[in-house]
């Protein structure tokens, strides 16, 4: 069973009747009731409002794949409870960025860049190409797929560079996008995935939601590994006993 956390500021919902008008419940219920079909996964909800933004280091403890939605409130999120989530990345839990949590502190941190890019909210169509078609986060995506509307983002996205790219986006202005970017940092594993403005009903799309499954999938640990929280580990006695040049174990002797 794969442990799954879904994080949303849930602001825009509370906030904004637009926003509401589309996602009642909030995104974050959207994504949890999507990925809650697949028997696989145990899925919860935690939100910025909640004690410690829902993300107790119980909860944290317990999560094998954490999904991350912000927008509105980047600067609200504690600063500890980002360093809290990078350890944990760092073990091994995967971490899902959606859409504008490109800007999250979580995500720059550890990206280690601005993660700016260009962007227009226009409702224009978007055509996600699937470039790699033999990777788990791409099963059950053909071609490509497109969205009719949704708000564009444009490249440079000032990102490192991607472990993998595996969707690129194509705007009815005419920009492009790598919307489906895969890194590793530490033991875990780190997707970026592009579609997710919230007015528009991008997150009950069915080809978006079988990108979120399998990319919950993908993410997941085989095991939590402990992460040093020291900059350096301990010095260590050799685990062999070594030897001399002449391989004899103890003080090199003089040879005439």
């Amino acid at each position: 069973m794969i442990r799954v956390t879904v994080w949303n500021e849930f602001w825009h919902e509370t906030r904004h009747e637009a926003v509401k008008a589309v996602y009642p419940e909030g995104i974050h219920a959207v994504i949890a009731d999507a990925l809650r079909k697949e028997p696989d996964l145990e899925v919860r909800t935690a939100t910025l409002d909640e004690p410690e933004h829902g993300l107790t280091d119980d909860v944290l403890e317990s999560t094998d794949v954490l999904t991350w939605w912000g927008h509105m409130a980047h600067d609200q999120v504690s600063d500890e409870i980002v360093k809290k989530v990078q350890h944990r990345v760092l073990c091994g839990m995967g971490l899902l960025v959606l859409h504008s949590g490109h800007f999250a502190k979580i995500f720059r941190t550890l990206m280690g860049t601005r993660c700016s890019l260009k962007w227009r909210e226009a409702g224009e169509k978007e055509r996600l190409w699937n470039v790699e078609p033999g990777h788990p986060i791409t099963q059950g995506i053909g071609e490509y797929f497109e969205l009719p509307a949704v708000e564009m983002y444009g490249e440079r996205f000032d990102i490192p560079h991607p472990d993998e790219t595996l969707f690129i986006s194509w705007f009815e202005g005419g920009e492009v996008f790598r919307s489906g970017c895969t890194w590793r940092r530490g033991h875990g594993k780190i997707f970026y995935f592009r579609p997710g403005h919230e007015t528009f009903p991008i997150y009950y799309d069915a080809n978006v939601q079988r990108v979120l499954v399998n990319a919950v999938r993908w993410a997941a640990p085989v095991c939590i590994v402990p992460y040093p929280g020291a900059p350096n580990w301990a010095p260590l006695e050799p685990i062999q006993e070594k030897l001399n040049p002449y391989g004899k174990a103890g003080v090199v002797q003089d040879i005439e």
